[in-house]
């Protein structure tokens, strides 16, 4: 049996139960959708957009007016744009006015860091708008892929500051800590340009969108990790696709207060 292409979020899928991950990626039953998962969707491509945007006119005086007026009509638009996968969540006019205004603060908190960034580089070259935004601006969006390892993933932003390589995950969680499967995610993520571009990115990080943005030197010892994990998972995913190989791991995030994993109904943890 071949290996799966494996991807961050399938390998911490696995960590975290494997029933969860046969339903997913084995089975492929259909996966519901959270607000969430759509704002934070919303929220990353708001971010994206913002990179591609024309300052052409924009002056010393009003690029910080400007920056703030834009972002906040990207996320109007990508608001605009996700309606039918909102509407499709069923909730009411109150809550989504609430997921709104809340994705607007985060999406203004990523603004003013943006801002002091350009700001400090604009130090060093006030006449020189348009060139500063490139400098600043990061690759986005770009997908990686280990042929040795099996393994892909797209890394929203490679940030190049002061002729270090910077790598950073855009998170709306709402506790800005970098737990284990995010330092798995950007182990993976540290492995697989290093595979592509024969050296080590320096930083890797988080810009929680709720506070700031947090960086780890990266160290040979991530690399051995992500390659580690993945192997774990293609000696278990290459074997065997039967369900009963596939143990259930019953926590409180098959059920909680305010929800339940989307497979509750058909696993039945509790049964």
């Amino acid at each position: 049996m071949a290996n799966r292409i494996e991807s961050p979020s399938s390998i911490n899928t696995f960590k975290q139960c494997p029933r969860k991950y046969y339903y997913t990626y084995v089975e492929k039953l259909p996966r519901g959708s959270s607000i969430h998962l759509v704002r934070g969707n919303i929220a990353h491509s708001t971010l994206e957009y913002f990179y591609d945007i024309d300052i052409s006119k924009y002056t010393n005086d009003d690029f910080e007016k400007n920056f703030h007026q834009t972002i906040q009509k990207l996320l109007f638009n990508q608001w605009g744009e996700y309606k039918e996968k909102l509407d499709a969540l069923h909730l009411s006019n109150d809550k989504l006015r609430f997921y709104f205004e809340e994705t607007m603060m985060m999406v203004i908190n990523w603004t003013n860091h943006f801002i002091k960034e350009f700001t400090e580089e604009l130090k060093n070259n006030p006449a020189a708008l348009e060139e500063v935004f490139h400098k600043v601006s990061p690759v986005r969006e770009m997908e990686y892929k280990s042929e040795e390892h099996k393994v892909r993933g797209f890394i929203d932003a490679i940030a190049y500051k002061n002729n270090e390589v910077h790598i950073i995950d855009y998170k709306t969680n709402k506790k800005p800590q970098i737990k284990d499967s995010i330092k798995l995610q950007l182990a993976i993520y540290c492995m697989m340009y290093k595979e592509k571009h024969g050296k080590m990115p320096d930083k890797v990080g988080v810009f929680f969108l709720r506070n700031n943005l947090q960086m780890l030197k990266t160290t040979p010892e991530m690399v051995t990790r992500a390659k580690e994990e993945i192997e774990l998972i293609h000696a278990h995913t290459g074997i065997t696709e039967l369900k009963t190989d596939y143990q259930r791991n019953i926590t409180p995030l098959c059920k909680w207060k305010t929800g339940q994993c989307e497979f509750y109904e058909v696993c039945k943890p509790h049964s």
